[in-house]
Parts: C-alpha cells; sequence; structure tokens
C-alpha cells in the first residue's frame, strides 16, 4: 500500500520539477532576447563607417587652411575656425550659383514627375503597337554611358541655342528612363479594379490618373523626386561642358573656382561642400520612409 501510494506522488513532483525547469528556460530565453533586430548589431558599425566621411567633411569646414594642410592630418580641429563659412558666402557668386542649381534641379524634378508619369502609366496600362519593343529600347539607353551621348548633347544644345544658357542643363534631363521605368512599375502594383469603377463612373484615362493613380503613387513619386534632385544637384560633368560664364553657374560648378593650380582655399571647398550637402539630407530625410516603401512595392510586378 505504501509503496503504491508512492508513485503517484513521485511522479507528481517529477512533472512539477520538469515544468519549473521550462518555465525557468522560457524565462531566460526572454532574458536574453534583444530590444532591437539582430541586423542591427552589423548595421549600426557600417552606419557609422559610411557617415565617416560626412563627419570629417564638417570637421576639416571648422579647420583652417594651414590645419587642414598640416601632415600629418589633424582628426579634430584644435579651434572652430569659420574663415572658410565666411569666403563662400562673401563671395559675390555663391547666392546665384545656389539659385541656378535650385532652379535646374526643381524643374528637372517636376518634369520628370510630369512626364514620367504619363509615360509609366501609358506603358502600364495601355497596350499598343510596339509597346514592349519602345519599352526595350527606352531601358536599353539607361545602359548608355553618359560619356557616348555628351558630345551628340552638346550639338543638339547648340543647334537649339541653349549653350551657357540654364536651359542646355534642363532640356537633356526633362524627363529620364529611371522615372519612366519605377513609375511603370509601381502603377502594375495597384489593382485595376480602381481604374475601372472610376472608367464606369465616366471618367477620362488623364482624369483617372490624376485623381485615382497619382494619389496612390506618393511613395513611387517621392522616390523619382528623391533620386532626381540629387542626381541634377550633384551634376558636374555636364555643367561644366555646356557652362562658360560664371553668372549662369551651379553650385558643384562654382565650387571649383575655390581651386586654382597653385593655391586652393581648402576650407572654402568644405564649407561650400557642407552647404550644398544639406539640401540632399534634408530632401532625403524628409522622404526616407515614402523611398523605402517605394522600393519594396515598385518589384512586386514585372
Amino acid at each position: 500500500m505504501t509503496a503504491t501510494s508512492a508513485r503517484p506522488g513521485t511522479a507528481t513532483a517529477t512533472a512539477t520539477a520538469h515544468e519549473l525547469a521550462q518555465t525557468s528556460a522560457a524565462g531566460e530565453r526572454r532574458h536574453l532576447r534583444l530590444p532591437f533586430s539582430p541586423w542591427h548589431l552589423l548595421l549600426a558599425p557600417l552606419a557609422l563607417v559610411f557617415a565617416v566621411p560626412l563627419v570629417w567633411l564638417v570637421l576639416s569646414s571648422v579647420m583652417s587652411n594651414a590645419e587642414i594642410n598640416r601632415f600629418p592630418p589633424a582628426l579634430w580641429p584644435s579651434g572652430i575656425d569659420l574663415g572658410g563659412y565666411r569666403y563662400v558666402l562673401g563671395n559675390a557668386m555663391f547666392p546665384r550659383w545656389f539659385v541656378n542649381s535650385l532652379i535646374v534641379s526643381a524643374v528637372t524634378v517636376a518634369a520628370n514627375l510630369v512626364f514620367g508619369s504619363l509615360a509609366g502609366y501609358a506603358f502600364a496600362r495601355m497596350r499598343f503597337a510596339g509597346s514592349r519593343v519602345l519599352m526595350g529600347l527606352m531601358l536599353a539607353t539607361m545602359a548608355v554611358p553618359f560619356q557616348l551621348t555628351m558630345i551628340p548633347t552638346f550639338l543638339v544644345m547648340k543647334k537649339l541655342g541653349l549653350i551657357d544658357t540654364l536651359g542646355a542643363l534642363i532640356v537633356p534631363s526633362l524627363v529620364t528612363p529611371f522615372a519612366v521605368f519605377l513609375l511603370r512599375q509601381f502603377f502594375l502594383s495597384l489593382p485595376r479594379e480602381l481604374e475601372e469603377a472610376a472608367w464606369i463612373d465616366g471618367c477620362s484615362r488623364l482624369r483617372v490618373l490624376w485623381r485615382i493613380v497619382l494619389p496612390l503613387s506618393r511613395p513611387a513619386l517621392a522616390t523619382v523626386a528623391v533620386l532626381t534632385f540629387l542626381t541634377t544637384w550633384n551634376d558636374l560633368t555636364w555643367p561644366l561642358i555646356a557652362i562658360n560664364h560664371d553668372t549662369q553657374y551651379t553650385l558643384q560648378l562654382g565650387l571649383t573656382t575655390f581651386q586654382g593650380q597653385h593655391h586652393t582655399q581648402w576650407a572654402a571647398v568644405m564649407a561650400g561642400n557642407v552647404i550644398t550637402v544639406l539640401p540632399v539630407l534634408l530632401a532625403f530625410l524628409g522622404a526616407q520612409k515614402t523611398f523605402i516603401q517605394s522600393i519594396t512595392s515598385s518589384g512586386l510586378k514585372g
């Protein structure tokens, strides 16, 4: 009787100990769980590595020319010297260069949004003779380097009388294959039912595009705007070819005047680059969320 009655108690004690061990192991696992994604352990150091050039640029902009040219180079300024910023902002042409860059970038972004939306919607929703061939040819132009097209582009701009004007910087970039392709891919991911319902109500294709498609495509539009602004704002090669007079210089082209054959105002160059980078950083940070959303959504359909 005694041995028989002891077995259930022993089994119960064993089960209780097993449950306590499982609970303790689960508690340890919960305790070891990270409050963030494990990928951050890899991405955070990489982000710091990519941020080093920007940090060094900002620090160098508050150094003097002698401190920048010192060997071994100084990694930290001994004091804040704003001589580079005073030199840049005191240049009478710098505000003009800033306005020129702003005009060229703004017009180019607006044109790519308008023409890219029209062309992208046509390729995504309309079927016409040769549409696939035309799309393939357009995408093939993305593989052609600019060095092969800059001379024909220069000759065309010269025939149009646009050389040495801001028009020579705007016209070749009014619409880009990348903008058309990205918007087309995003339009393909949108459900057709929304557009068909609008057609039944009597909307035209342009009205459907304006009232239905474009409001749903804000992430893709923001991505096109940011990337186009970044490319146009930082362009140096084409302005160097098409612009001769300093009143038509863009910021990137104007900054090259601070570098001479025998003497370079490195503090001014660094300060000018900091001022030039700020609009790009603000534009990207403002559209970061929609930028990532567009990249993840535009690849859903081919």
